[in-house]
């Protein structure tokens, strides 16, 4: 089931890797809906962290809820599940391939935590600042007409494709 009021996202999922990719999807269809687009990937990453943590941890089941929510500057993606088990940072080599998803939701995002749910749950949750509208969506600078380009380019130098090198 999806919900989605105007600046308010749910979704519940049994934490599958293949639903972890339809999610992050779903995620970045909406925050690109919300003209966030800024955010999308931090989210994506922080989103597939937390689901791939109920997908290897939670117990006893694997269902759970993925909500996003805009408020006040601030988006909160959060992951409830039905573990009242806390999640534990570790201290994890750099090329480590596991043990490192909340280090990474840590250093990407503006804060994080965990808090109970019910008797028999849990919800981590992480929030990113969204970025002022000046910044967001400002154009890209513009150095100069194509004209000028094409006049500062030195005559004597060959043209090269991009892709050909």
């Amino acid at each position: 089931m999806i919900s989605q009021p105007s600046r308010h996202c749910t979704v519940e999922l049994q934490a599958l890797p293949s639903r972890i990719g339809q999610v992050r999807r779903i995620v970045s269809a909406q925050l690109r809906y919300w003209h966030l687009d800024p955010l999308i990937e931090l989210a994506a990453l922080g989103v597939t962290e937390l689901l791939t943590n109920v997908h290897r941890h939670a117990e006893p089941d694997k269902m759970c809820t993925v909500e996003i929510e805009l408020l006040r500057g601030a988006l909160t993606v959060s992951v409830q599940d039905h573990d009242p088990r806390f999640p534990v940072v570790r201290d994890a080599d750099p090329l480590a391939t596991c043990g490192r998803g909340l280090a990474m939701v840590a250093a990407v995002s503006e804060s994080w935590g965990v808090r109970p749910h019910g008797e028999s749950g849990k919800v981590v949750w992480f929030t990113l600042t969204v970025p002022s509208p000046a910044v967001a969506l400002s154009p890209l600078p513009v150095y100069g007409s194509a004209a000028a380009l094409r006049a500062e380019t030195p005559r004597h130098a060959p043209a090269r494709s991009a892709v050909a090198g």
